[in-house]
């Protein structure tokens, strides 16, 4: 048995506490055992009762009618988490998460009982049932629970009747508290004191928090940029468990910790809160090289908010990489979507200055010479490379021009190129000749070049056969 004091994360509160956490740790495997009793807490949860604006506008037809069943079948029934945290900032709360003393399966047993549609049907093993009310709204209700098993990235749990036992597996104090449908707040361990004054602090200890999912590293982090108003006033102690457990990241999965990131260079401070997860040490673990080009992020990021221009987060993130290598490491690892990596290989490839007397035509070559007809696409391409380097005028110049429409089709090709295999390269050649010549050659005109493209063509691929035959 290991009692661990129950003081919080930071050192500028003085509260006194209540008792102890004690915790039976044994390791399972990869999975690690916990017990929690009791650590930091408040003797009287409710705190206040609320009546403002941005709670009284959740209150649809349909949350009425979900409030009123459960009070009719002597279930608790509060909204709990991030939708808490968001109306006491004065947010309109952009989802709403439900929490409830009924099992699933008495939630089930309700809702079936009084003909309420119920969906996905795989969040059921974690706790949560997900009801339709009249076709309209969908209202997800999570079963309070415990953690009894981590690995640092899940959890098993067991539900319990107890809110404050709920309360203490969330990960911050100021996504620990409840509101109930009468407004009245629950927060047992000091969240709305936290949110006040502009604290970011774990529930309990931090490294333990930490360490059941390790994704709280960054989440700590995007939840700073959430509700602080400076970019450095870290609690040390924080830190120092964010460092000493920062290795865990290698166990979350790069989609997960993508999401976060994502969320993190999108909100405030995203410059100083990435500089700050790269001093923890974070770098081999979401992707980057362990010696990132941070001074070129940092030049690319302020120059961005200098123009006043948005950056796609994968755009900032790119900007500490080298090469195309570097590039594909980090989708290894973060699985970036098909166009968030097309997109970071064009800036690998494209973003240096390209000297020309016509300072837009290299980039009017990058969207009409390609191999598809996905103008659209390339054109934005060449938009965030030109955000990118802080080409402003480039690109008012660019949003005046319009694409041309090429004179030539497949079809006329197919009459003059007997080898349908060449048809893409000689179209493309032909795209480059027309865009060195200002747009301006007729079909005519383009099309007395196909003899000499075949020629040089045909003349590769020679070359390219006997370089295969002689290694044979």
């Amino acid at each position: 048995m290991l009692s661990v004091l129950a003081r919080r994360t930071t050192n500028l509160l003085r509260r006194e506490f209540t008792g102890r956490y004690k915790f039976t740790r044994t390791v399972q495997g990869a999975w690690t055992k916990v017990r929690m009793t009791d650590t930091l807490s408040r003797t009287e949860p409710v705190i206040m009762k609320l009546d403002c604006p941005e709670f009284r506008s959740v209150f649809t037809q349909e949350l009425q009618t979900l409030a009123n069943l459960f009070k009719r079948y002597n279930y608790e029934l509060r909204i709990a988490g991030g939708a808490v945290r968001d109306i006491l900032m004065g947010k309109q709360p952009k989802d709403l998460d439900f929490a409830t003393d009924a099992t699933p399966q008495q939630m089930k047993e309700m809702f079936t009982k009084e003909e309420i549609r119920m969906i996905n049907e795989k969040g059921e093993k974690h706790g949560t049932i997900t009801a339709r009310i009249n076709d309209k709204e969908n209202f997800e209700i999570t079963t309070l629970r415990i953690d009894v098993l981590t690995n640092g990235r899940h959890a098993q749990v067991e539900f319990t009747k107890d809110w404050k036992l709920d309360a203490n597996r969330r990960d911050l104090t100021i996504n620990s508290m409840y509101l109930d449908l009468d407004g009245k707040l629950y927060d047992y361990f000091y969240g709305y004191e936290d949110l006040q004054k502009k604290r970011v602090v774990f529930v309990g200890d931090a490294s333990l928090r930490i360490r059941e999912d390790y994704l709280r590293i960054l989440r700590y982090f995007r939840f700073y940029g959430r509700i602080m108003d400076s970019p450095d006033q870290h609690d040390e102690a924080t830190i120092k468990a964010l460092k000493e457990n920062i290795d865990g990241l290698s166990q979350i999965s790069g989609e997960r910790i993508w999401s976060e990131w994502n969320k993190i260079l999108t909100g405030n401070f995203g410059l100083e809160l990435t500089l700050k997860l790269l001093e923890c040490g974070s770098a081999k673990h979401i992707g980057l090289p362990e010696e990132p080009v941070v001074e070129n992020f940092r030049t690319v990021y302020q120059r961005a908010l200098s123009n006043n221009v948005t950056l796609k987060p994968i755009s900032l993130i790119v900007s500490m990489l080298k090469n195309e290598d570097e590039v594909m490491t980090l989708h290894g690892r973060l699985k970036l979507s098909n166009s968030e990596r097309d997109l970071a290989l064009f800036l690998v490839q494209h973003r240096e200055y390209k000297p020309c007397e016509r300072p837009l035509k290299p980039y009017q070559q990058l969207i009409f010479v390609q191999p598809t007809m996905r103008y659209d696409v390339y054109r934005e391409y060449v938009r965030e490379v030109l955000r990118y380097r802080g080409a402003m005028e480039l690109l008012d110049e660019l949003e005046q021009w319009k694409i041309p429409k090429f004179p030539i089709n497949g079809i006329v090709m197919r009459e003059r190129v007997q080898n349908i295999k060449m048809i893409g390269q000689v179209l493309i050649m032909l795209k480059q000749i027309w865009t060195d010549e200002d747009f301006k050659l007729t079909s005519e005109q383009l099309l007395e070049h196909v003899p000499s493209i075949l020629s040089e063509l045909e003349e590769k691929q020679q070359m390219k056969d006997q370089k295969y035959y002689k290694k044979l």
